[in-house]
């Protein structure tokens, strides 16, 4: 029998090759723990090596306190489970740069990966605006060498483009984070924002 939803809901367009910095949706029937309707930042990307990236919008069950003594803060700050490769390993993604974050690596125009953990923390517990600033995560996706662009060739995945800002990339979380960002792509796009993120026909 034919893939009725990749004849209903495929899209024909153009499949840039991805790079660090790049946004990609993913499409609607990619039924995966970590994937389904999410969002990917790549964060590094090297051809002959591979990628990695964090999935943006799948808010674990954790907060911040759970998982670190030292949160004094009373409002419970998300933790956000970037993909199935090193859950043990928690780490952040900001705005905030190296003025605020000593040590930070820029990655894309805007974005910040890392830096020194105990201004992190600092800033947290002196109550500033996590969100659209920072967020934090457990664990990240890899791909292989060509592995990605043979998903993005497949249609898994496609570039949200660079019309999100840095900010409203920290924003929001779930299902809704993925159809605001489908919205974004325009009209070609309209059936998959139609879709919820389990889709059964009865």
């Amino acid at each position: 029998m034919k893939d009725i939803a990749s004849i209903l809901f495929k899209i024909s367009g153009v499949k840039k090759t991805p790079a660090a910095g790049s946004v990609l949706i993913a499409e609607p029937f990619l039924k995966d723990t970590f994937y389904t309707h999410g969002v990917m930042s790549i964060i590094d990307y090297v051809p002959e090596d591979g990628a990695t990236g964090v999935i943006l919008n799948n808010r674990s069950e954790y907060k911040l306190a759970d998982l670190l003594d030292n949160i004094t803060v009373p409002e419970p700050i998300p933790v956000f489970c970037g993909g199935s490769t090193g859950q043990d390993r928690l780490f952040f993604i900001h705005t905030l740069g190296p003025d605020i974050i000593a040590d930070a690596r820029p990655y894309a125009p805007g974005l910040y990966v890392g830096g020194n953990f105990d201004d992190a923390i600092s800033y947290v517990n002196d109550g500033y605006n996590t969100e659209g600033a920072i967020r934090f995560f457990l664990g990240y996706c890899n791909w292989v060498e060509g592995q990605l662009e043979r998903e993005i060739q497949n249609d898994k995945w496609v570039s949200a483009g660079n019309s999100t800002s840095p900010e409203e990339l920290l924003s929001e979380a779930g299902d809704a984070y993925w159809h605001r960002m489908v919205r974004g792509l325009g009209p070609d796009y309209r059936s998959w924002s139609l879709l919820p993120r389990n889709a059964v026909c009865n």
